[in-house]
């Protein structure tokens, strides 16, 4: 896990509480007040969907609420920008996830 803990502005940061949230079936540690993105990124996590109609990989991008890159379900939610969206205690995110193309579909049947 990589996280800053003692910054030079912020202080010391081991005083915050730390709390467990669940990634794609698999529990992970938190800090209260850290976003999702924080929390993700602290623990390795670097993919968090993938694009919808090709397959490839997203993560994160601008990381302050602009691209909607880092879009995905949280506690059933879909489409929760986690660079925005602050940590709670047994939160459940799950990736985004390719769908098929019904349209694309129906032409290739055609």
């Amino acid at each position: 896990m990589t996280r800053i803990l003692d910054h030079p502005i912020l202080g010391n940061l081991n005083h915050r509480k730390s709390i467990s949230f669940q990634f794609d079936g698999k529990t992970y540690t938190a800090y209260e007040d850290e976003t999702v993105a924080a929390a993700l990124l602290a623990n390795g996590i670097r993919e968090l969907r993938v694009h919808e109609e090709s397959g490839t990989p997203r993560g994160f991008y601008c990381n302050i609420g602009h691209c909607m890159e880092c879009r995905v379900t949280v506690n059933g939610k879909k489409n929760q920008r986690v660079c925005l969206t602050v940590v709670e205690k047994d939160m459940v995110v799950e990736s985004g996830k390719q769908y098929p193309n019904i349209i694309k579909g129906m032409v290739a049947k055609k």
